[in-house]
C-alpha cells in the first residue's frame, strides 16, 4: 500500500516552506527515519525523515516548489516493490556528496552511519567526530546535525573541534546550501501563498543568470533569486516600519570605566569560566536594569492591549550569510555575567553553523544589535516586532571631550535606541538610554541593578 510523506509541523508561525534539495530520488530504497527532503522556511532549515521504510515510488514536487504543512511530499511503496512509472517532476537527483554514505566511512562508524542524516554525517566527518559516540535524538535514535553540534559544543577540546568545522566546512554548506542560513527574526506571521506564477519562477534554478539584453549590451547584469528567509527579512523591514511609529533616540557614553574593569578582570574571568570578558554581558545587564526602571520598553502590542512581561528574554543579533539573525538569551536577569557570555557565544557559533532551533528563535522581548563589530559609527536600528524597543551599538572610538573645563581624550560610543512610540513616550525613551549610560559608566551601579 502506497505511503504517503506529508510536509510536517515546523512550528506554530510556520505555515510554508520551501523545497532546497531532495536528498533521495525515485527508486531509492528509503530506511526508516532516514530523511528524503531538505525544506527551507522562514526560519529554519528542517529535514524531513520517512516514517518507515520502503522505496520512493514518486516525488511530488520539484526542488524551488513552495508547499504548505500537510502537502504531499513523496510517494512510497514497499521496499519489495519496484517503483511505479509515473511522471516526476522532480528535479536530478542531488549530488553524491549528500547521499547515504557507506557503512565503512572515514570515521569509521558502522552502527550510526545509517542513522544519521545527511547533514550531521558532514558535519561530523569535517569536524572528525566519531558518529558512534554522539547520541541520536531524532525517531528511532536518528542523528541530527544539533546532536553533533551539542556532541561538539560539550567535547573537552570543542574549540579545536569547532575551529576545524568551521574552516572545513565552508566550502561543503556552500555548496550544499542554496542561500541557506538560520533564521532571522524572533516571531514571523504566516506568509501569504505563493501565486502560481511565482511557483513557476521558484522551480527555476536559483544559480545566477546574465539577462540577454545586457550582455548584448555590454554591460552585464546579474539576476539572483532571493531566498525564502531574504524576502521575508525584507517584509518584516517594511512591515516595521509601516505597522509601528517608529522613532530614535541617540546618546554617547564614555567607555573608560568598563574598559579598565575588563581589562582588570578578564584573564581571571577566562581562567574561572572558560569564555571571554567582552562587552556584551555588560550592555545586557545595563540594559535589563533600564527595562526593569522603564517597563514598556520590555512591552508589545497585542490589539488593543498592552502585554508587560515580566521576563527578560533579551534578543541578540547576530550577522549570518542570508542576513541578521536574532537568538534570544532567556531569563538573561537570571544569568551571571560568565553565563550570559557562554549562552551568546554559543548562539553564535550555531547561527552560523546552521544549527538553530525555532525555540532558540522565538519569544524575546528586547533586542540588542551591535553594528560597532562592523565598524558602524551610527546607525538607526530598525525594531525587531512585535517588541517596541532595540538597542544598537556602535563603534568604539577616542574623541576630544571637554570635562571639568579641560579637553580630555576618551574612549566614546554612540548609542542609539528605536522605540514604538505608540506606547513609548520620549521623555521614557531618553531616560531608558540615559539609565544605560549610567550604570555603563559607573559599573559598581551595574552589578547591583543589572
Amino acid at each position: 500500500m502506497p505511503i504517503e510523506i506529508r510536509v510536517p509541523q515546523m512550528g506554530e508561525s510556520v505555515t510554508e516552506a520551501t523545497i532546497l534539495r531532495w536528498l533521495k530520488k525515485e527508486g531509492d530504497t528509503v530506511a526508516a527515519g532516514e530523511s528524503v527532503a531538505e525544506l527551507e522556511t522562514d526560519k529554519v532549515n528542517v529535514e524531513v525523515p520517512a516514517d518507515t521504510g520502503g522505496t520512493i515510488q514518486k516525488l511530488s514536487h520539484a526542488e524551488g516548489d513552495t508547499v504548505a504543512v500537510g502537502d504531499v511530499l513523496a510517494i512510497m511503496g514497499d521496499a519489495s516493490v519496484a517503483p511505479a512509472a509515473v511522471p516526476s517532476v522532480a528535479t536530478e537527483a542531488p549530488p553524491a556528496a549528500v547521499e547515504t554514505a557507506p557503512a565503512s566511512s572515514r570515521n569509521g562508524e558502522t552502527a550510526h552511519v545509517g542513522a544519521a542524516s545527511p547533514l550531521a554525517r558532514t558535519l561530523a566527518e569535517d569536524a572528525k567526530v566519531d558518529l558512534s559516540l554522539v547520541k541520536g535524538s531524532g525517531p528511532a535514535g536518528r542523528i541530527t546535525k544539533d546532536d553533533v553540534a551539542n556532541f561538539i559544543e560539550h567535547t573537552s577540546d570543542a574549540p579545536a573541534i569547532s575551529a576545524t568545522l568551521t574552516a572545513q566546512t565552508a566550502t561543503a554548506q556552500a555548496a550544499e546550501r542554496s542561500n541557506q542560513s538560520a533564521a532571522e527574526y524572533d516571531t514571523c506571521p504566516p506568509v501569504r501563498p505563493t501565486p502560481p506564477a511565482a511557483k513557476q519562477e521558484a522551480a527555476q534554478p536559483t544559480a545566477q543568470t546574465v539577462t540577454q539584453a545586457a550582455a548584448q549590451s555590454g554591460r552585464p547584469e546579474e539576476r539572483v533569486k532571493m531566498s525564502r528567509r531574504r524576502q521575508t527579512i525584507a517584509t518584516r523591514l517594511v512591515e516595521a516600519q509601516h505597522t509601528a511609529a517608529m522613532l530614535t533616540t541617540f546618546n554617547e557614553m564614555d567607555m573608560t570605566a568598563v574598559m579598565a574593569l575588563r581589562a582588570k578582570r578578564k584573564d581571571s574571568f577566562k581562567e574561572k569560566n572558560g569564555i571571554g570578558l567582552g562587552f556584551m554581558s555588560f550592555f545586557t545587564k545595563a540594559t535589563i536594569g533600564a527595562l526593569k526602571s522603564f517597563p514598556l520598553l520590555n512591552a508589545e502590542i497585542q490589539g488593543q492591549e498592552i502585554v508587560k512581561k515580566g521576563y527578560y528574554d533579551i534578543g541578540i543579533a547576530v550577522g549570518a550569510e542570508e542576513g541578521l539573525v536574532v537568538p534570544v538569551v532567556r531569563d538573561a536577569d537570571r544569568k551571571t555575567f560568565a553565563e550570559i557570555e557562554k549562552t551568546i557565544a554559543d548562539l553564535a557559533a550555531r547561527a552560523r553553523a546552521n544549527t538553530l532551533t525555532l525555540p532558540d528563535l522565538t519569544g524575546g522581548t528586547f533586542t540588542i544589535t551591535n553594528g560597532g563589530v562592523f565598524g558602524s559609527l551610527l546607525s538607526t536600528p530598525i525594531l525587531n516586532g512585535p517588541q517596541v524597543g532595540i538597542l544598537g551599538l556602535h563603534k568604539i572610538e577616542e574623541r576630544p571631550i571637554a570635562r571639568n573645563g579641560e579637553v580630555v581624550i576618551k574612549p566614546m560610543m554612540y548609542v542609539a535606541l528605536s522605540y514604538d512610540h505608540r506606547i513609548v513616550d520620549g521623555s521614557e525613551a531618553v531616560r531608558f538610554l540615559v539609565k544605560i549610560k549610567e550604570l555603563i559608566e559607573d559599573p559598581e551601579a551595574l552589578l547591583l541593578e543589572g
